[in-house]
């Protein structure tokens, strides 16, 4: 069925699949919430819903679908369509997704000491709380692995940033000694390669 208001958009990362999509399609129609509730309290607006191609379908025993097989993600905006198209409100709305992603991310870490009385106690968490996330994000990237990639810094935190190791000092020489069977060694010795390329490997 082709539904008004239907539009390709400009291609977008799928967390789910970790690839960029480009067939993406945004389509929408009149509607309206609440329509249980009395006149006075129902809310007119848009029902906009994007879909994109499922590039990871189930296997059905062998048996390959008919039909392309397609994801997909609704939301409701009451801005007129004059105000924001389809495919703006479409691309307003997966941006409000990340920042939220962003906001939780930052309410597990620093962020949780927020609010106090004093402006300056909050001002200085707010920067050591966007520094932590910046750097335990750019840890993670390093890694190259893609499960520490996509984490949350609470994940990478407990994962890659906790590290049970040992410190013991031999012939002035400090060592670093990891768990044995650790599994994110791979991934933590990557990150020490990254940033500290001439020295001697961790043992």
């Amino acid at each position: 069925m082709d539904l008004p208001g239907r539009g390709r958009r400009d291609p977008l990362y799928d967390e789910d699949t970790d690839r960029w999509i480009s067939r993406a399609e945004v389509a929408e129609i009149p509607f309206t919430a609440f329509t249980s509730k009395k006149k006075s309290d129902q809310v007119p607006g848009r029902l906009v819903v994007r879909r994109i191609p499922d590039l990871n379908p189930k296997k059905d025993q062998g048996q390959d679908t008919l039909f392309d097989t397609w994801r997909f993600h609704a939301f409701f905006t009451t801005t007129p369509a004059d105000v924001r198209d389809t495919v703006t409100a479409d691309r307003l709305h997966r941006g409000h997704a990340i920042i939220e992603n962003v906001h939780a991310d930052l309410k597990a870490s620093a962020l949780a000491h927020l609010p106090s009385g004093v402006f300056n106690a909050n001002a200085a968490w707010l920067v050591c709380a966007v520094m932590a996330f910046n750097l335990t994000r750019a840890a993670a990237t390093l890694t190259t692995a893609p499960e520490l990639v996509r984490a949350t810094t609470a994940t990478i935190r407990r994962k890659l940033i906790t590290v049970p190791a040992r410190i013991a000092t031999l012939a002035r020489r400090v060592h670093l000694h990891l768990p044995q069977h650790w599994p994110w060694e791979t991934a933590w010795q990557s990150l020490y390669d990254a940033i500290f390329p001439a020295r001697a490997p961790a043992t």
